[in-house]
C-alpha cells in the first residue's frame, strides 16, 4: 500500500540567529515520521526574517519557530507582511468546510505573533527577562487538551522571554472559541500578571510560549555560556542553576515536556490528515 505524504514546513523567525531550535523541531519530525509507518513525513525550511521565505499552501502542517528580540520589529517590513498573510490563509482555509484541514503550531517569538495576529490577548515587553528551564500550570481546559493532558502541574519547559503574551481578551477568545491552556505560576508577591504560555485557538491552530521542542543537549548548549550562566546564577542563584541543570535529565520534567507537547500535535494532525 502507498503511504500517505505529508508535507510539514518549518519556518524559520531566528532571523539567521544561531539556534538549537531548528535542529529540535526537525528531529521531532523526522521522529513522528519513523513513529508513523502509514505515512511518509517530509519537512522543508523556510528562513522566514533572513530571506523573505515563506511557504505555500500545498504544505498540510507549519511549525513557526521561536526567534530573537522583539515581535514588532517586522511591521512594514514585507517578511511579516507575508508571514500574515500565510496564516491569513491557513485561518480562512480552515473555516471553509469541504477544504481538506491545514495545522499550525506557533513557539515562542511565533506565540507573540500568533497573538498579534488573533488578537486574543496583549504583547508587551516583559518585566524582566525570563531564562531557563521554570514550571508552569495547566489551567482546566489545558489539563482537558491532549496536547498538554499527559504532563503534571507543574509541568517543566524552556523559556526566553523579553517580551511575553499577557492580559486575555476573553472577548475575543470566546469569538474564535479559544482556550487558554497553560499559565505562568502566580507570583508571589503579586506585583506581575500571570503571563499565557499556551493557547488553542482551533483543533488545528495551537501554540505556547514556552518552547515544547527543547532538549537537554538544547538547553546544556544555552546554559553553558557564560553570560547565560551569569544571568541565572545573579538571578535565580547558584543552587537554582544547579537545579535547573538537574532538571534537564528527570525524565519527568524538560524530557516529559519534549516528547509530549509537540510530538503529540503531529500525531494528531497526520492521523486526521491521513484518515
Amino acid at each position: 500500500m502507498r503511504k500517505k505524504e505529508i508535507k510539514v514546513a518549518v519556518i524559520d523567525l531566528y532571523n539567521n540567529e544561531i539556534n538549537e531550535g531548528i535542529r529540535c523541531i526537525k528531529d521531532i519530525i523526522t521522529e513522528s515520521n519513523k513513529d508513523i509507518s502509514s505515512t511518509n513525513v517530509s519537512y522543508d525550511i523556510f528562513d522566514t526574517r533572513y530571506k523573505n521565505e515563506v511557504p505555500d499552501m500545498s504544505y498540510d502542517i507549519f511549525i513557526s519557530s521561536g526567534g530573537p528580540g522583539s515581535p514588532f520589529a517586522g511591521v512594514d517590513q514585507k517578511w511579516e507582511h507575508d508571514y500574515f498573510s500565510i496564516v491569513d490563509k491557513i485561518w480562512n482555509n480552515n473555516q471553509r468546510e469541504k477544504e481538506k484541514k491545514k495545522y499550525i503550531f506557533f513557539i515562542c517569538h511565533s506565540f507573540q505573533m500568533m497573538a498579534r495576529y488573533f488578537k486574543f490577548a496583549e504583547v508587551k515587553e516583559r518585566y524582566e527577562k525570563s531564562f531557563g528551564v521554570h514550571p508552569f500550570r495547566r489551567t482546566e481546559d489545558g489539563k482537558r487538551d491532549p496536547i498538554l493532558s499527559n504532563l503534571p502541574d507543574p509541568f517543566y519547559a524552556a523559556d526566553f522571554r523579553q517580551f511575553e503574551v499577557i492580559e486575555k481578551n476573553q472577548r475575543v477568545l470566546d469569538e474564535l472559541g479559544g482556550k487558554i491552556l497553560a499559565l505562568e505560576l502566580e507570583d508571589k508577591e503579586k506585583k506581575h500578571a500571570s503571563a499565557i504560555m499556551a493557547v488553542r485557538i482551533s483543533d488545528e491552530i495551537a501554540g505556547t510560549q514556552f518552547h515544547p521542542e527543547a532538549d537537554p543537549t538544547s538547553m546544556v548548549y544555552h546554559l553553558d555560556q557564560e553570560e547565560r550562566k551569569k544571568y541565572v546564577s545573579e538571578k535565580y542563584g547558584v543552587d537554582k542553576y544547579a537545579e535547573m541543570l538537574s532538571y534537564l535529565e528527570d525524565p519527568d520534567k524538560l524530557k516529559l515536556t519534549r516528547r509530549t507537547v509537540l510530538p503529540t500535535f503531529l500525531e494528531l494532525a497526520i492521523k486526521a490528515l491521513s484518515s
